[in-house]
């Protein structure tokens, strides 16, 4: 049986253990002893952290790290068949603005409970703990829960758990989707763009090449891309979004006096990536389209995490019993979708293994001060998590 009061108090316990993205030693640790209260068995891995580094498909990182750890939680099952539920343990940093609550409190209030992290999403691994504490009754494959780090900066941590073990026939990832159904998720990359110009004083502005004038051209040039890349969208889950492959710059530098005209301008951005292309592809294409024919040329670099995009067909018998599950616990039908940002799930869909996303509604507030989750909707979840296991891929 599903008990909210306890998802609650084991959701704040996790919260109460910062882990931000390359310090998630101690929450994996916290979780195994949330596990084994439950009469769970968890191991945890230390990765070969140099090895993954060197490996040909490394996704990319942008947190500094010393080490890779990762939590297995694996019940026996009593018919065939292995499925895997994943969910990350790493959080964003709790920004600059102050909280109602402390961003490490865990407080409960109002069916809520809040901190960083709690919905996105140490709530949903909760809950797939709890589902699995619950699995220990009743018919259902092999279920191993995958509690992993550095999901925010690229998913090293799904990546080492599967080159460690890749033998499972589905999977499950509760990010927060308002109970939707995540069959497609886009591809992400971010770079870094060097605008160069010639410097002179402002006095004889004429006489320089404002880096900033030429990068005007070079922000017109991005959004004409983003329109081209957002253009007759096939995958019908990513169609029906308002932008199914945003493309953003978030950071803009440049220029050292204001009686100088600047000769430099750097800006970071990220690059949605359509699902069926490849990152390479998506990078070449991007460059094509920067390129100003100004010497010099623009010095376009790659950086940090590498989320290509991924999907599982909506007619796929594992959509179909999540989505089931989701129906009986809503009682409506679910909603087939996909999503405009970069996920573990991708890792999953590159090695055959069929995977939905599927959690609780709040993604607004993810990344956001005063983050929290609806304590309702996280036993929610976890029946659905219960539900859909106990039907065979």
């Amino acid at each position: 049986m599903i008990d909210a009061a306890a998802i609650a108090r084991d959701t704040a316990a996790l919260v109460q253990v910062p882990s931000l993205t390359g310090d998630e030693r101690a929450a994996l640790e916290r979780l195994a002893e949330l596990a084994e209260a439950l009469g769970l068995d968890p191991e945890l891995h230390e990765y070969d952290l140099a090895a993954l580094r060197a490996h040909p498909d490394h996704p990319g990182e942008e947190a500094a790290r010393e080490e890779l750890l990762g939590l297995a939680v694996t019940v026996p099952g009593t018919r065939p068949g292995r499925i895997a539920v994943c969910g990350h343990v790493d959080v964003v940093s709790e920004g600059s603005e102050p909280w109602r609550h402390g961003p490490w409190s865990g407080w409960i209030e109002d069916g809520h409970v809040h901190g960083r992290g709690s919905l996105d999403m140490k709530g949903g691994v909760i809950a797939a703990l709890h589902a699995l504490a619950e699995l220990q009754e009743g018919e259902h494959p092999e279920v191993v829960l995958l509690a992993v780090a550095s999901e925010e900066d690229g998913g090293l941590g799904a990546f080492a758990a599967l080159e460690r073990d890749a033998a499972f026939d589905a999977c499950l990832i509760p990010e927060p989707t308002s109970f939707e159904v995540v069959c497609a998720q886009a591809g992400a990359l971010t770079f870094r763009a060097t605008v160069r110009g010639r410097a002179a004083h402002a006095a004889v502005r004429l006489a320089g090449r404002s880096a900033l004038d030429r990068y005007v051209g070079v922000h017109l040039a991005i959004q004409a891309h983003e329109r081209a890349i957002n253009r007759d969208v096939e995958h019908p889950a990513m169609r029906a979004l308002a932008l199914p492959y945003p493309i953003n710059v978030g950071l803009i530098e440049g220029g050292e006096w204001s009686s100088s005209v600047p000769d430099r301008v750097v800006v970071e951005g990220r690059l949605g990536v359509p699902l069926g292309v490849d990152l390479a592809d998506a990078r070449a294409a991007f460059d094509a389209a920067l390129d100003d024919g100004e010497a010099p040329p623009l010095e376009v670099e790659w950086t940090g995490g590498q989320f290509a995009p991924g999907a599982t067909p909506a007619s796929h018998p594992w959509v179909t019993a999540v989505a089931t599950a989701v129906q009986a616990e809503r009682g409506a039908p679910a909603r087939l979708t996909g999503v405009p940002y970069g996920a573990d799930m991708r890792l999953f869909c590159a090695r055959g293994i069929p995977t939905v996303m599927v959690g609780t509604p709040g993604l607004e507030l993810a990344h956001a001060v005063d983050e929290r989750v609806r304590i309702d909707d996280l036993a929610a979840v976890a029946r659905i998590i219960a539900r859909a296991l106990r039907t065979p891929p």
